[in-house]
């Protein structure tokens, strides 16, 4: 039971201000219980915080203040600070930014009464303008969903007195916010089918599992189109039957449509989501009622994992092998990994499903930290695609085509049978480079040392670094030549346009994340291609993750050797993963699939391993280069990351952090650079790397930062510290 705080003692507050500690206050009248969510002053203003625990008292008591009021809202429970707490640890995070991470419900100490909620009325307005047009399409896009003022203003992007004299004219309709109800009940009996032999001893050993209340981890591998998700949505009906809650993560918004129908067609009801496309009042109902208990179900993005559940028994990260779990900005965090971390603090159970899983959790489930559990054959009829290669070095193909002879006449086999093929390209844009044929300049970013990337959809050029965008020039920024301005190599609209000159009776469809401007319009898109609206898919990585599209065949990896360039140390691995899930689109009905990759480097180990299926030995051999290196995850690794306005500035400070290293040197860690960033200049900062590497047993945090504290950070200097780095740009 958390402690009782009689009203005038004092309490720690921690806060979600940058601070380096809690603040002192005294409790208010009728006190206030650890972890109480509470309002305090800090200045002039009034801010969130949460009761901490005893005050410390090392302040002049009579200048202590008092907290203003105590929130309607559930405490947070010692499970959530504790977490908090050893995640801040272990990413060397300061508990203000952890705390915003599990406040994240705007509007938390806001009185109901106090919000508005904006739909499509029934009126029309009795003239139609740009700002107008906008909003009302905004609110049909959004289909019947309710948005606040602020939401709606900034979607639109109009000023507010927009909205209010649609709201006049009954072209909208204003609304008092609903009470945060609670979500409807899901039926753990409603829906099960049938289950294979070898899902049902896979979800038999679940059961047990979370019939016995303890932690657990269990990997769950099973080939694309196993069913893997009837396995563990039945790992969620034992956690619903406790009356426990559950967690599904998933790596794309895209996904979450199509995951909730099923999820609706197994309990009979739709659980809570929470997401980027979740509506502030959505999001704050599903945040009070996470923490009363009437959210059972919840599907999400990474930081549903800082929700404030009120007993999470079961822990699902779909994909787990996905970058995309990996928090590159603020708090610098691996959703899968924290996953398995708040699990052994709740005594919960954790499934990492995934066709290929990472090299972390297979050997993970190789040494027998967590359990595995192998799905080895599709569901029903269909069979795994035939996998080959296309070796690009026998085919006679113009330098500005990328589609080889062979697999054109691959995909019009499968046009004229009815049935839908698949090309593959792992570049967003219409080219990578753009360049003058007069000067030979390469247009770049501004603010970064990165290439603008054409969009030729959009008639613009892209930043995919800070997402700079700008007019494609008529003339070179450089010599001014008019005209000169060439696309250099395949992007994915590039090959959109290729594909339409090869295939002109062919209903194409385009995949990638720029081109859609939400979520919504990204599953109609989807929903059509799955029911036959396009012969031709040409899309980007968004196409691998977990879309079943059952009229699918034929794939074609347009480039395949692209991943096995440069010194990342997961290319073999990423490339891998990758090719296997992007098969593993075809052949998903009882039509067989095929799957063809074009490479210049066919007899490479990864290409080799991929077209022979022999997973098992590809990650014996990923396994034994990475102990011999001393590398993740046989070994450790942090990153620090310099940045300045001023170039020098940065790498004097890291300079000196290499020279100053007694603290890593403690713990024989090895320090590598200062280097400049692969990409060194991001939003007109100049970026300087260094990596310290240092074996698998040792406190690597303390030491950082030990090694850290020595150094203050002037003017413009920043540094951040990434535990587990999975991007080394």
């Amino acid at each position: 039971m958390d402690a009782f705080f009689e009203e005038g003692s004092l309490v720690a507050i921690l806060t979600t201000q940058p601070l380096d500690r809690t603040l002192d206050y005294k409790a208010p009248a009728g006190g206030c219980f650890q972890g109480a969510y509470v309002e305090v002053p800090l200045g002039p203003r009034k801010i969130m915080g949460v009761v901490w625990g005893p005050g410390k008292g090392d302040f002049d008591i009579s200048r202590v203040r008092s907290v203003n009021r105590v929130l309607d809202v559930t405490p947070m429970q010692g499970e959530l600070r504790d977490f908090l707490c050893r995640a801040g640890d272990y990413t060397l995070t300061p508990m203000s930014a952890m705390l915003r991470l599990a406040t994240r419900a705007p509007g938390l100490s806001e009185a109901p009464s106090l919000r508005k909620i904006y739909r499509l009325g029934i009126g029309e307005p009795d003239r139609m303008t740009d700002p107008r047009r906008r909003v009302l399409e905004v609110l049909r896009d959004m289909g019947g969903l309710s948005l606040t003022l602020g939401e709606l203003a900034e979607a639109a992007g109009v000023t507010s007195s927009v909205i209010k004299g649609l709201v006049k004219q009954g072209a909208v309709s204003e609304e008092e916010a609903p009470r945060d109800t609670a979500f409807a009940r899901l039926d753990p009996d409603y829906g099960g089918k049938a289950l294979t032999d070898d899902q049902e001893t896979a979800a038999q050993v679940l059961r047990a599992a979370i019939a016995s209340g303890r932690y657990g981890t269990t990997l769950l591998k099973g080939v694309t189109g196993s069913g893997k998700t009837e396995v563990y949505l039945e790992a969620v009906a034992a956690t619903l039957r406790k009356g426990r809650q559950a967690l599904v993560l998933l790596p794309e918004i895209a996904l979450t449509a199509e995951f909730l129908t099923r999820v609706e067609a197994r309990f009979g009801a739709r659980p809570a989501e929470w997401h980027s496309g979740v509506t502030m009042t959505e999001r704050r109902r599903v945040w009070k009622q996470v923490s009363q208990g009437g959210a059972q179900l919840v599907v999400g993005a990474r930081s549903a994992l800082f929700l404030p559940f009120r007993d999470l028994g079961l822990t699902i990260v779909d994909e787990e092998h996905d970058t995309s779990y990996k928090q590159e900005e603020g708090v610098l965090y691996n959703a899968r990994d924290m996953a398995v971390l708040r699990a052994s603090i709740g005594a919960g159970q954790v499934v990492l499903a995934s066709a290929t899983p990472s090299l972390e959790s297979w050997a993970n489930a190789d040494a027998g930290k967590y359990r595995r559990l192998n799905l080895t054959s599709r569901f029903g009829a269909s069979v795994m695609p035939e996998m080959r290669a296309i070796d690009m070095r026998g085919q006679d193909l113009p330098s500005n085509r990328w589609v080889s002879p062979a697999l054109a006449a691959q995909v019009r086999a499968r046009l004229e049978q009815g049935e839908q093929a698949m090309l593959f390209i792992n570049r967003r844009g219409y080219a990578p480079v753009t360049i003058c044929r007069a000067c030979g300049h390469q247009v770049g970013c501004p603010h970064c040392d990165a290439r603008m990337v054409e969009h030729r959809f959009l008639q613009r050029l892209v930043c995919h670094q800070c997402g700079e965008t700008t007019p494609k020039p008529a003339a070179c920024p450089e010599c001014h030549a008019e005209d000169k301005l060439a696309a250099v190599g395949p992007g994915v609209e590039r090959l959109a346009e290729e594909a339409a000159e090869l295939f002109p009776e062919a209903r194409l469809a385009v995949l990638s994340s720029d081109l859609f401007g939400s979520a919504r319009a990204l599953k109609d898109e989807i929903e059509k291609i799955a029911r036959g609206g396009a012969d031709i898919i040409i899309g980007t990585q968004l196409v691998a993750k977990g879309h079943n599209f059952p009229l699918l065949t034929l794939v074609g990896v347009i480039d395949s050797d692209l991943g096995l360039q440069g010194s990342d140390l997961r290319a073999a691995e990423r490339t891998f993963q990758l090719m296997r899930q992007v098969a593993g689109r075809a052949g998903r009905a009882e039509k067989p699939g095929t799957a063809l990759m074009q490479t210049y480097q066919p007899e490479h180990p990864v290409i080799r391993a991929i077209l022979s299926g022999d997973e098992e030995n590809f990650w014996k051999a990923e396994a034994e280069e990475r102990r011999a290196a001393g590398m993740p995850p046989y070994g450790r690794l942090a990153a620090v990351i310099l940045s300045s306005t001023e170039a020098q500035e940065a790498f004097d400070l890291g300079n000196a952090m290499a020279r100053q290293d007694a603290p890593l040197r403690k713990i024989g860690a090895q320090i590598y650079g200062p280097a400049p960033a692969p990409i060194a200049r991001v939003r007109g900062r100049h970026r300087v790397r260094l990596l310290v590497k240092a074996a698998k047993g040792v406190a690597l945090q303390p030491a950082l930062s030990a090694w850290a504290a020595q150094f203050r950070l002037r003017g413009e200097l920043r540094m951040a510290i990434d535990i587990d780095p999975q991007s080394f740009f």
